[in-house]
């Protein structure tokens, strides 16, 4: 016998529904006024430029995508070869929610994995603003000259930067991601808390969280955080190998070819930093630490100047004029004293990470 539906449990259930909403109102409205007081008491050097906002979103956006899509993929390949069809295709048709959940849930505001997609878009979009210097109109790039040497490893690590710079710049053109081109561990979290909003909204079925494990387990045995553009650019460094007398040229030809990345490569390896801190001290506006930087490694005042320059036409927050007024004292600045007063900065990045937070949090 069938009954009726009573009309005041679709009330209530109603209700509910309504309450249930309001309180995610509620609460998206409390972060987002949170985020808004935060923003206002930011000091504006601290606060990034529409245009590094925007670039951000998309890089972020288009990673986390492509990371979804090949788990939701995958997943769906397997599902369907133990005959879930249905599971697959739901799968497959909720494509894109993945960033909302991750953004909701706050996961993104990781350090780590946030300090490294701010610092490759600055980085993408200083270099490509960067003007060209070559010697003459005709003539190839630093790194276009390097695939062409006799020494087979440093031709071979020339032709792969050149390789990823070109990914990078198309990936960056197109708003799409060219693999994560993260490091091993913020690939590795992210790869997991996209699995996880994946399985958040496939309901509870375990052939699904199998399925979503495996295709999580191959992203993560897929991914080559060597074959990022930061790794190639080290590796090139490293395989150059340039002499002491040497840098101070390769550093100024290096970025007139606005072959950005190379630069920080090596410079680090000249002074003994890691790549991570050499790009902050290099996009930092400021530029006290690069002008010590670039001392410590013997340039003389008109490198220097030119590197401030060409800096100063990419950035317009830098203050060329102060540049201009400091580089009798930057260039009077012992190579010896610049390279003392660096020497804090190379402590493993894993304490200066540990540090940091320490210094953020209250004392008891």
């Amino acid at each position: 016998m069938s009954t009726t539906p009573d009309p005041r449990d679709q009330i209530s259930a109603s209700a509910a529904d309504a309450a249930q909403r309001a309180r995610i109102g509620m609460r998206r409205d409390a972060l987002r006024l949170s985020g808004t007081i935060a923003d206002f008491f930011l000091p504006d050097d601290a606060r990034l430029d529409d245009r590094t906002r925007l670039t951000l979103a998309t890089v972020l956006g288009a990673i986390v995508g492509a990371i979804e899509g090949d788990i939701r993929r995958h997943a769906a390949r397997v599902l369907g070869n133990w005959a879930e069809d249905g599971a697959a295709a739901a799968l497959i048709a909720a494509q894109g929610r993945a960033l909302d959940r991750l953004l909701a849930s706050q996961v993104l505001r990781d350090r780590s994995l946030m300090e490294e997609l701010i610092g490759r878009v600055r980085q993408d979009l200083l270099a490509e603003l960067l003007p060209t210097a070559v010697s003459e109109p005709d003539e190839p790039s630093v790194v276009v000259r390097l695939t062409d040497v006799g020494d087979g490893v440093v031709a071979s690590a020339a032709g792969a930067l050149l390789a990823a710079q070109s990914r990078r710049r198309t990936a960056n053109d197109l708003g799409m991601a060219a693999g994560s081109e993260l490091t091993a561990d913020n690939h590795h979290r992210l790869v997991w808390w996209t699995a996880a909003a994946v399985r958040e909204g496939a309901g509870d079925n375990a052939l699904v969280d199998r399925a979503i494990e495996e295709a999580a387990l191959r992203s993560l045995a897929a991914h080559d955080e060597g074959e990022r553009l930061e790794s190639l650019a080290v590796r090139l460094a490293i395989a150059i190998d340039a002499r002491p007398s040497e840098v101070p040229t390769l550093l100024v030809d290096i970025l007139g070819d606005r072959a950005l990345a190379l630069f920080i490569a090596v410079l680090a390896r000249a002074i003994g930093l890691d790549y991570a801190q050499m790009r902050r001290i290099v996009l930092d506006a400021d530029g006290s630490q690069l002008w010590l930087a670039l001392r410590a490694v013997q340039l003389d005042r008109a490198a220097i100047a030119r590197i401030g320059l060409s800096l100063a036409d990419a950035d317009p927050t830098r203050d060329v004029e102060a540049f201009a007024d400091r580089l009798d004292e930057i260039a009077a600045i012992a190579p010896e004293v610049a390279q003392a007063a660096l020497a804090p900065f190379a402590t493993h990045p894993d304490l200066r990470r540990a540090l940091a937070d320490l210094a953020e949090a209250p004392f008891a």
